[in-house]
């Protein structure tokens, strides 16, 4: 059973009153910037009026100049040029980025994306010297190759040259043997550390092309407009989970407008099997509906399918290749539900989860290609960090998930002698290592996990921006709210607390969603719970305290609100809600 979730109200601050004087904002709207730690006027103005003219100096990064150089006289030269990327969506963008640029320069490149089965993550020895093979003279890394300083002399003994742009975190003993783009470079001057890969690979296109521009490479043929590539930055960066906050916010939102008229047929494409509508784009639309499409593909081990979808010059493959995607990713979901069922009815019931702060499951068999969605399963239910490996000829490869608390890549750094091969962020990490060692790496982290996991860490708790009446919730209330959109990691959908509701009605929808009609006071409402269907049979007559997000709700062209309710309790049982002063009790 999934453990109990806390509910943590975060208190008025006093400072809500000066921010809203000194920006001319409401004092609701003050609160939930102050909730992310946005305190001043001027960061809450450029929050919330993000603008591509507040994008930071791309030769800011740290060996921006060298890599152009390299890359201009690659051009110049007219030598066969490689983008090698990654087969998520965060590669798969950044690698259409890329090849699309050079496309329309009229650069003749190509590109490689690794296998996810077959290959694995990042650069490896086999296809380095395949490069070397077919004519290779420069590769381009996008989201990847920061932890690959053996392929990389690989590639230098092999004649060619290489640049590396990537956003993951910089290994322990790292020296540039090539120009390598990365933010996280302690000796970077570049002001954001949180850009996703494609981010990178947006600001490297910038500094190219201005260099261009400085050479007169655009008197004969038109300037390409990078604007008109920012949905694809926005898509990879939602599909990263990286915070978006920052630049990361101004690439998002402004993508998120350039894709409502996207110049690319594989996208427009892509939203039609999706569902998406170019009149109410949101990240949710990004990270729900485009971003599993494009992570399926590398999953089931055909990640070029959905790179022909971002880089399709006619409508017909385009469509073709969106289609293909959504097969894939109805594929990859068919194959996540039998592994988890599989982990539900034979491997958790085994294990005392009240004694264990971390999971680690192998087996023979299992998808490589979704063992990271399947560690984020059972990470939302049991709220512990897991790893997920299968086995093949005594090689695991593994996918990890974890919870705040324990920096994944962190902890790994210090088994490292277990693995052949790792990487990483603080929350999702991937390896391979000896399956004979996988005994010790579940003794290890769980060591660690005991070391820098408290017991509040092991309880799920859900911040919750303020406590807000039936009353108080109208059309300008959600529009306000709105303005701090685009939601995800680093600024979430605000969630608000509502205490004393009356159920009028409780029913079910599509069998599993909940649907209320509660009244507090003068005020009456409709309410849905996504997947709160189990609550139903008690709730009739009686009266609940309730987390949600307002939300508009329209059918038949009739807007009203409603209330996403993320979780609720029946009043009178022990209460979630925690205040600042309140003390957590036993799980």
């Amino acid at each position: 059973m999934s453990p109990k979730k806390i509910w943590n109200l975060i208190p008025p601050s006093p400072q809500a009153p000066r921010l809203a004087l000194e920006t001319g904002i409401s004092r609701l709207k003050a609160q939930l910037l102050l909730n992310r730690n946005i305190t001043d006027s001027d960061s809450a103005a450029i929050f919330l009026s993000p603008r591509l003219s507040h994008l930071a100096d791309p030769m800011l990064l740290k060996d921006m100049d060298r890599a152009i150089d390299l890359v201009l006289k690659s051009v110049e030269k007219r030598e066969p040029i490689t983008v090698y990327g990654d087969y998520d969506a965060d590669g798969l963008t950044a690698t259409a980025l890329l090849l699309n640029f050079f496309w329309e320069l009229g650069v003749s490149v190509s590109f490689y994306i690794p296998n996810r089965l077959g290959e694995g993550y990042s650069l490896n020895p086999d296809s380095i010297r395949r490069l070397a093979q077919r004519g290779t003279r420069l590769i381009i890394t996008v989201d990847c190759g920061i932890s690959n300083l053996g392929e990389i002399s690989l590639a230098k003994d092999l004649g060619m040259k290489i640049v590396v742009t990537d956003h993951h975190q910089i290994p322990e003993g790292f020296y540039p043997l090539c120009p390598v783009i990365n933010p996280n470079r302690p000796d970077s001057l570049f002001p954001f550390k949180d850009l996703a890969g494609v981010g990178v690979a947006f600001f490297f296109i910038l500094g190219l092309r201005a260099a261009l521009r400085n050479r007169g490479w655009f008197r004969d043929i038109p300037e390409p407009d990078l604007k008109r590539y920012l949905d694809l930055v926005a898509i990879g960066t939602v599909a990263d989970m990286v915070p978006l906050k920052g630049l990361n916010r101004i690439l998002v939102q402004s993508g998120i407008e350039v894709m409502r008229d996207s110049k690319w047929h594989g996208l427009n494409a892509l939203k039609d099997v999706s569902g998406v509508k170019n009149s109410d784009i949101s990240s949710y639309d990004l990270a729900f509906k485009l971003a599993p499409r494009l992570n399926a593909p590398g999953r089931m081990g055909d990640a070029e399918t959905g790179l022909r979808a971002l880089t399709a010059d006619l409508e017909p493959l385009a469509l073709e290749a969106a289609k293909g995607l959504n097969s894939m990713n109805i594929q990859r979901q068919v194959i996540e539900k039998k592994i988890l069922d599989e982990i539900e009815k034979t491997m958790i019931p085994a294990i005392n989860l009240k004694n264990r702060r971390t999971l680690v499951l192998a087996r023979e068999g299992w998808h490589r290609g979704v063992l990271g969605i399947v560690a984020s399963k059972l990470l939302d239910k049991y709220h512990r960090p897991a790893f997920i490996f299968t086995i093949h000829d005594g090689i695991a490869t593994g996918s990890g998930r974890s919870i705040n608390g324990l920096n994944l890549h962190s902890a790994m750094t210090r088994l490292d002698s277990l693995f052949e091969k790792f990487g990483g962020h603080y929350h999702a990490a991937g390896c391979t290592m000896k399956a004979v060692n996988i005994k010790n790496l579940a003794k290890g982290l769980e060591e660690i996990a005991i070391e820098e996991l408290c017991e509040r860490d092991l309880i799920p708790s859900v911040e919750v921006d303020m406590e807000m009446s039936l009353g108080d919730l109208t059309m300008e209330t959600i529009k306000q709210i709105q303005t701090l959109e685009p939601f995800g990691s680093g600024n979430p959908e605000p969630v608000f607390y509502a205490g004393s509701l009356e159920v009028l009605r409780s029913w079910i929808v599509d069998d599993r969603h909940l649907k209320l009609k509660l009244r507090q006071g003068d005020h009456v409402m409709e309410a849905i719970g996504f997947g709160l269907g189990n609550m139903h049979p008690p709730l009739e007559g009686g009266t609940i305290n309730a987390i949600f997000s307002p939300e508009i709700n329209t059918w038949r062209g009739y807007r009203k609100i409603q209330l996403r309710i993320s979780d609720l309790e029946i009043k009178g049982d022990t209460s979630k809600l925690c205040r600042s002063d309140d003390k957590i009790g036993p799980m």
